[in-house]
């Protein structure tokens, strides 16, 4: 017994480095402090893209140990290899994809989250975190009009879980079984986010029918083409299952008639789910609000704060109108949870979500709702769209530009064409160009078959001398082209 007491006493001692103490934390934290300081005081002045031909390789020139090293060192290795190249999505000048830009306040809730690592599978872990997390959800629900009390919603991981979790919902709550799968089918259009196709793949409907509705003049869902493809299906004796519309699409942020979609859907008896993860915040500023009309008649609907509110990567919302149905289609137990059931005054979100074990997510979102309020989340809304609409205006009045169609949120397409030869092919080039220079970043889509740049406003860094530049700097690399 001696020599084992010995032996454990032993591993302890070594083992002890891993509770480091307060000098040891002050050390550390002082270092990453003044890592993360310097990046954010020199932020404004860095590139939003940094090619580097090494793309981070440096990382497996410092294989994992046994020993440690100093942490000066280490946050080397990370500014060399991950730091200073590719994207920088925190930057202002960051116009691809959907902007993402954390802020500080989520960042000190991430850090808190991370030092307690509360559990939030379960209500009886840690009551005050779930119903943190539970609060967040109300507050969505009311804003997209679903009634906060019978909603039920969780925060997951990002879009793509989000979309899964309503997904598998609404193919409960319809009794879809295996055998049904392909007579079950779904609508959406051309512009739908990928995530639907990737959520039926994973839930196991592969095979089940996908029907694309034409498009409107806007680029939105044809609610009569919804119709009647619906009848159409019908006659074929098929089973009309889901239908999915979009606030805000990835493409060009536009909003389908979403009042109109809710009716064919309520008629028809579809399960009617909105893609609002870009979108949807938007309902907060007065400028739009009356474009999501009819998402209160939805079954379900992803928001992702990671978004529109510019918390860290990793957060979205599944909410459904209908909470029981989300109960329904996640609730499993097992002999080892149960003594989970005590104090049981509320669900656990491992009863209405896939996952169990998860982050504390909530708090990186309640923390700046807390500390600074909604109202600056409104404004700060409200600007992206008008400088979005700047933005337009200006491409629309420069020589050679065409623009897309009028922006609804904060996306707007555009492409040069004043030139001999493919447009699209040159608008290729452009692209190119933009990206090599590394100043600002956008991205390209395909409408109709037309390459077009696409220039995407949704940081909170980015305002009208940012919007400026970066107009100066395509212009700019039009003109090297035409010349070279």
């Amino acid at each position: 017994m001696e020599e084992l007491v010995r032996q454990i006493k032993a591993f302890e001692e070594q083992a002890g480095v891993m509770e480091p103490d307060a000098a040891r934390r002050r050390e550390l934290l002082s270092a990453v402090n003044d890592y993360t300081e310097n990046f954010l005081e020199t932020l404004p002045d860095r590139p939003a893209y940094i090619n580097n031909d090494e793309m981070g390789r440096g990382i497996y020139q410092s294989p994992i140990s046994e020993q440690g090293m100093a942490v000066e060192e280490a946050l080397r290795i990370y500014k060399e290899n991950v730091d200073d190249q590719g994207l920088s999505p925190v930057s202002g000048k960051f116009f691809g994809y959907i902007p993402p830009c954390s802020m500080y306040y989520s960042a000190l809730g991430d850090y808190m989250a991370a030092i307690m690592d509360e559990f939030t599978g379960d209500f009886s872990s840690c009551p005050g975190a779930v119903r943190m997390e539970y609060q967040l959800i109300k507050w969505m629900a009311d804003l997209v009009g679903y009634s906060p009390d019978a909603a039920k919603g969780v925060l997951a991981s990002g879009g793509s879980i989000a979309t899964l979790t309503c997904i598998v919902t609404a193919r409960e709550a319809h009794g879809l079984k295996a055998r049904d799968y392909e007579k079950a089918v779904v609508y959406y259009t051309r512009f739908t986010h990928h995530c639907i196709d990737k959520a039926l793949h994973i839930a196991g409907m592969t095979d089940c029918v996908k029907r694309e509705v034409a498009t409107d003049a806007q680029f939105r869902l044809d609610p009569a083409a919804l119709a009647e493809a619906i009848d159409n299906d019908r006659a074929r004796g098929l089973d009309p299952w889901l239908v999915t519309g979009s606030a805000g699409t990835t493409d060009l942020g536009n909003v389908d008639q979403l009042d109109k979609i809710s009716v064919v859907a309520k008629e028809n008896g579809l399960w009617f789910h909105v893609d609002a993860a870009y979108g949807g915040f938007f309902i907060l500023s007065d400028l739009v609000r009356d474009k999501f009309t009819g998402i209160a008649l939805s079954d379900s609907v992803v928001m992702n704060p990671h978004k529109g509110l510019h918390t860290p990567f990793g957060l979205g919302a599944a909410i459904v109108r209908d909470g029981e149905q989300l109960y329904k289609a996640h609730f499993y137990t097992a002999n080892y949870m149960q003594d989970t059931f005590f104090d049981k005054e509320d669900l656990s979100p491992a009863d209405v979500s896939p996952e169990l074990t998860r982050h504390f997510r909530a708090l990186r979102l309640w923390l700046p709702l807390k500390l600074i309020g909604v109202a600056p989340f409104r404004a700060m809304l409200s600007e992206k769209l008008l400088l979005t609409r700047y933005v337009y205006a200006r491409f629309k009045s420069l020589p050679g530009f065409e623009v897309g169609p009028e922006p609804e949120l904060s996306i707007l397409v555009f492409r040069y064409t004043d030139v001999e030869g493919d447009v699209n092919e040159f608008n290729r080039k452009l692209i190119e160009a933009i990206r090599r220079d590394g100043a600002i970043f956008i991205t390209s889509t395909l409408i109709d078959n037309d390459y077009m740049l696409r220039f995407a406003i949704l940081s909170y860094r980015t305002h009208i001398d940012t919007v400026d530049l970066a107009i100066d700097v395509i212009r700019r690399e039009v003109n090297k082209l035409l010349t070279a």
